[in-house]
This record gives structure tokens, sequence and C-alpha cells, in this order.
């Protein structure tokens, strides 16, 4: 795997972890809790990065900060429709694919989408600015690294893939931690914007274990959401399960 174009300025820790917390009753997002992001280096030796990391995520995309590399092209994703289901882990929305769902390609390598997960609001931000919605797309290559496209919203019309899952999201407020089956889904129906402007940087998971080595693209686009009277019912279920920015690092965005 070549890191010739995702290069950051603090550390070169390429550690790679697949496995997440599965759920969040060992963590939460709640300082006053104990367990709060500030707290979770101390809950588990083996996620020591999420306190000593030098390559965390998420982060504040700051236009002084980004170095246009116009040769890592564009955005390559080739998604297909494939069986999905839906499920509160407690600490996010996820939609897991149960059949093949597509790649992206970064460096000649491919990476299969494994699930997609929001978050509320963003835990990227922009120039400063925080917005009501952001999705992961979580891929993993066969040597087991990761990487993860992230889309960030406002209010507007979504997707037809947001409109397809929102009903049973907001049904998981009161079934937490059950599977639903979605039928098909298509990944291909998100909205992406220009396939040739993002922003990419070498970071985190945002969650334990905060295993550093992932490679983040984050569409520079805003994509739209749903009206503020939708979004208060998605809330109800994603709000509040986001991670503090961490200390900014340089990042390239293509532009060409």
């Amino acid at each position: 795997m070549h890191f010739t174009s995702v290069q950051c300025v603090q550390g070169e820790n390429f550690l790679f972890l697949v496995n997440n917390a599965d759920d969040e009753s060992s963590f939460t997002y709640e300082e006053k809790s104990g367990k709060g992001p500030r707290s979770w280096g101390e809950i588990n030796p083996h996620w020591q990065a999420c306190k000593n990391g030098t390559l965390q995520s998420p982060i504040d995309l700051l236009d002084q900060r980004v170095q246009v590399l116009s040769h890592l092209g564009r955005l390559n994703r080739d998604y297909k429709p494939a069986p999905a289901t839906v499920k509160n882990r407690g600490h996010d929305i996820t939609v897991m694919w149960k059949g093949e769902a597509g790649e992206i390609k970064i460096n000649g390598t491919e990476y299969k989408l494994l699930q997609c997960h929001w978050h509320s609001p963003s835990e990227h931000t922009i120039n400063g600015t925080r917005y009501e919605l952001e999705l992961h797309l979580v891929h993993k290559c066969s040597q087991g690294n990761l990487a993860v496209v992230s889309i960030v919203y406002k209010y507007g019309r979504p997707d037809r893939m947001l409109s397809k899952v929102r009903r049973q999201i907001c049904g998981l407020s009161v079934d937490p931690k059950q599977d639903k089956e979605l039928g098909i889904v298509n990944p291909g129906d998100i909205k992406f914007g220009s396939s040739r402007k993002y922003y990419r940087y070498l970071g985190s998971l945002t969650v334990p274990p905060c295993t550093e080595g992932v490679i983040w693209t984050i569409v520079q686009k805003v994509s739209l959401t749903f009206s503020i009277q939708l979004l208060v019912r998605f809330a109800l279920v994603v709000f509040g399960f986001w991670r503090l920015i961490k200390p900014e690092w340089f990042c390239w965005v293509v532009v060409l």
C-alpha cells in the first residue's frame, strides 16, 4: 500500500485494526459519565491511542492548512446494490451490507464497502463549521487496512439512500440494538457531488480503540439531508454521537 499521496505532518504510526467497539456499554459521549471522549484512553489499556495518538480524528478542515494535489485524481468508486440490515449500536446507527456492495480504489488498492453509519451533528468541521449530519462509509482492503469516505450534510432534500432507511432508523429509538432488514440497498444512491474535489488525510477511528492509520476521504461538497422536522426525529436516535475535534495537521484536497 502506498502513502506517497497521503502524508501528514505529525507521526508515522501506521497501525491498523479493523474492529471498533461494537456497542456503547463501555464508553459514552457524555463527559460527566466518566466514560466520555476525554476519558476513553483511560478506560481500556487497548485504547491508549484515544489519549496519546498523534493521528487522531476528527479534525477541522481549514483552507489555510490545505495543499492542492491534483495528481491524486478522481475518487474512484464502484458500488453495487446488495442486501443490508440496519442496527442501533448505541454509539451510532449502522447499515451493514450482507453481500458484495462494491468498492473504492485508492493508490491502486481496492477497499471493499462494509458498512455506513451516521453522526449528528457532524464530527469533522470545515473551516470551523459543524454541519447537521455526517455519513461515514467504511471500507477494508484484503490486508485489513481501513479507508473511510465521509459526507457532511445540511438541511435540504435528502438523497435516495437516506430516504430509504429513514423510517427504519427512526424506529430504532424504540427498538435499540436490534437488526432490521432493509432489503436491497444501493450505496450508489448516495450523492457524492464532484468526485474530483475531496479532502484526504491519514487519521484514526473516531470511536475506541481510536486505531490510527485510517485513510480518510471527506467529500468537499456539502450534501442535503432532511427538513428540520424530520431531522429532529432522526436525531432522537443519532444526536450527540460525535467526538471532539483533534489538533489539526496538514491534509490534502483534490481540485482538478
